[in-house]
C-alpha cells in the first residue's frame, strides 16, 4: 500500500472510529435517561468507547504520526456529522398576536 492510501485510510478509518464514539454517545443519552440505572448506562458505555477508539488509533496509526493526525482529523469532522445528524428540529414559533396599531 502506497503512502497516499494509507493516510486516505487512516482518515477515513478516523471517520468510522468517530461515528461510533459519538454516535454511542447519542443513542447512550437516549437510553440512559429513561432507565432505571443510567450511571451504569454512561459509565459502561464510556468504557466501552473508549476502549474502541483508543485501540482503534493505535492500531490504524501503527507508529506514524501522519496517521495519527488524519485519524484524529476524521474523527473530529465525525463529531460535526453527528452532532448535525442528532440536532433536534425545532417547530417554528407561532406569530405572536398582537393589535396591528399597538405600538411597543
Amino acid at each position: 500500500m502506497n503512502e497516499i492510501t494509507g493516510l486516505v485510510m487512516a482518515g477515513l478509518a478516523g471517520l468510522l472510529l468517530g461515528m461510533i464514539f459519538f454516535g454511542g454517545l447519542w443513542w447512550t443519552v437516549g437510553r440512559g435517561v429513561t432507565s432505571s440505572r443510567p450511571a451504569a448506562w454512561f459509565l459502561g458505555s464510556m468504557v466501552v468507547r473508549t476502549t474502541l477508539v483508543l485501540a482503534g488509533f493505535y492500531f490504524v496509526a501503527n507508529g506514524h504520526w501522519q496517521r495519527m493526525v488524519l485519524c484524529l482529523l476524521g474523527f473530529a469532522l465525525a463529531r460535526l456529522g453527528v452532532t448535525r445528524f442528532s440536532r433536534i428540529k425545532e417547530k417554528p414559533a407561532a406569530p405572536s398576536r398582537t393589535c396591528r396599531g399597538a405600538q411597543p
